[in-house]
């Protein structure tokens, strides 16, 4: 029998984007913005994505077949506070193995013409398949990519 272990950790991250609350908002709300941005990395791509935008709904990604096997996440939104917070727990997989479990709250803030979002992620690591300062690094990525979402909806066609 395997040890078993539970690490607790807890971050935030800030971004600043040049665009209202209500942008920023709205590229989580979408489907189709949300699937080209929210990955934190390339390789094998995003297989099957979901997203029931409401409290109580669901957000489901499963990327395709990678060198490590199929990474997965399932989500439940707790309390969507239109342009102003997004309360969600989820979970990370690899395969069928449960790879943490996090209760996350995204604030958007205005500042001026822009926003400042602030995630606080609470999380359990289970068992050391996952680490915390990777998921915050992969989070940061997404973060990033949303910042080049912003951009191109703002870039006329």
């Amino acid at each position: 029998m395997s040890e078993r272990t539970a690490v607790h950790a807890d971050f935030t991250i800030e971004r600043r984007y040049g665009t209202s609350p209500a942008r920023v908002f709205a590229a989580f709300a979408d489907p189709v913005a949300k699937r080209r941005w929210s990955t934190c990395h390339d390789e094998g791509g995003l297989g099957e994505y979901t997203l029931d935008f409401r409290e109580g709904g669901f957000e489901t990604m499963r990327g395709a077949p990678g060198p490590d096997g199929i990474y997965a996440m399932r989500a439940i939104y707790h309390e969507i506070v239109p342009h102003e917070r997004l309360v969600y727990s989820y979970e990370m997989f690899r395969d069928e193995l449960r790879l943490s479990v996090s209760l996350a709250t995204l604030e958007f803030r205005g500042e001026g013409v822009g926003t400042r979002l602030v995630l606080t992620e609470q999380a359990v690591f289970l068992d050391g398949h996952d680490d915390p300062k990777m998921r915050e690094q992969g989070t940061g990525i997404g973060f990033d990519r949303l910042a080049e979402e912003l951009a191109r909806q703002a870039t006329p066609a």
